[in-house]
């Protein structure tokens, strides 16, 4: 079906990404999933390109524009180009309502320019070797002395944990109250007692650093807490998990898509028993099936991006979205795979790297199991 969500402006900044991914991205990727990190210098040229922070205000640099179309054009290209390493998305879906919706004057002042020019790379600290999805079991800790707070404790799977400037901590203020004791601090580069550890050898997605973090006796002033109260943090993420979780759904949608449409053209070419592989049935029938799912998996997306900008978008229907297309992208590209035959299974073949990659989507930020749960108690059984 024809897609209708993007207006010219989208299609005209989708040529920009698309001009920026072919020369500055693509070119370099294998060397950087070698290195295991993406320069710093190629965020800077993205930021030039007015490719972060569009609902940032125009005084701070921004377009602002709270439209997350840009956002999806973004995630499209960089999975459409087989990036997997750019930690874009993680910067201007996850982390811009937090630094934009959360922060005083002061705050934006002093972070809003450079998450905008790229000169300031952001991360969440939310996961930990004990807590993963269950956020009010985090044990790192924010004690208040006067002024500042000081953090203890350790966080993993961090993304964008080597090249991050500000970290957004999930700390527990007060460890008794549960979910009403957690709160946000930013944690900034050179802070004393802040430590990375590893950049993680992960199975798929090379070239995004993702790191442990260590906080031992870190000072972080008061005025670096998000929010004007201790114990909000658990509710500011909540109220900010949906876009992540659409951000999500998004990748999974663009993975699906790319892959089938690569593995449609290498059905055409690819020989056996005398003929192209996709003259069988069987072919035919596996594609028919996939691009059927995908379709309407796009449909189900296009309409919740719709629903975010229009602030309609609920925890349960970006629960939907991000187990449905996550799941339906696994499915895709292992199938598609089977059809490459041996080559699928080389990672010089992009349905190879594709299914590395894609294999983390129905684990972070939230499982699948967490998201069935979620529409579950929305029964009020």
């Amino acid at each position: 079906m024809e897609r209708d969500l993007f207006d010219e402006e989208h299609l005209l900044f989708r040529e920009t990404v698309r001009e920026f991914m072919t020369r500055e991205v693509v070119p370099h990727h294998a060397r950087w999933e070698k290195e295991g990190i993406v320069p710093r210098e190629v965020w800077k040229q993205a930021g030039e390109l007015g490719m972060f922070g569009f609902s940032v205000p125009e005084e701070y640099g921004g377009a602002g524009v709270k439209d997350f179309r840009y956002n999806a054009v973004i995630v499209e290209e960089i999975i459409r180009h087989g990036a997997s390493g750019l930690g874009f998305s993680l910067h201007n879906d996850v982390m811009a309502p937090y630094v934009v919706d959360l922060t005083n004057d002061e705050q934006k002042q002093r972070w809003l320019p450079g998450f905008v020019s790229g000169e300031l790379i952001t991360a969440i600290a939310m996961s930990e070797p004990g807590a993963g999805s269950d956020l009010q079991g985090i044990r790192t800790t924010a004690v208040r002395e006067g002024d500042h707070y000081v953090i203890n404790g350790q966080k993993t799977f961090i993304t964008n944990g080597i090249n991050a400037d500000l970290v957004v901590v999930v700390t527990k203020t007060d460890p008794a109250a549960r979910a009403r004791g957690t709160t946000l601090i930013v944690v900034e580069r050179g802070t004393e007692g802040f430590q990375r550890g590893r950049n993680l050898d992960k199975v798929g997605m090379k070239a995004q650093d993702t790191a442990e973090l260590f906080f031992e006796n870190v000072r972080v002033p008061v005025a670096n807490r998000l929010g004007p109260n201790d114990g909000e943090g658990f509710f500011q993420l909540m109220h900010n998990l949906p876009q992540e979780r659409l951000s999500i759904a998004v990748a999974a949608v663009a993975s699906a898509e790319s892959v089938l449409e690569q593995t449609i053209e290498y059905c055409r070419s690819r020989q056996a028993f005398g003929r192209n592989i996709g003259s069988f049935q069987n072919t035919r029938f596996v594609l028919a099936e996939l691009a059927t799912e995908t379709d309407i998996a796009r449909t189900y997306v296009d309409k919740c991006i719709l629903a975010l900008n229009a602030g309609e978008l609920t925890a349960v229907d970006a629960a939907k979205a991000k187990w449905w297309t996550t799941e339906l992208q696994n499915k895709v590209i292992d199938r598609c795979l089977q059809l490459h035959g041996g080559y699928g299974y080389m990672t010089e073949y992009p349905v190879a790297r594709a299914w590395l990659d894609s294999r983390v989507q129905t684990i972070y930020g939230g499982t699948t199991e967490i998201m069935k749960e979620i529409i579950g108690r929305s029964f009020d059984f």
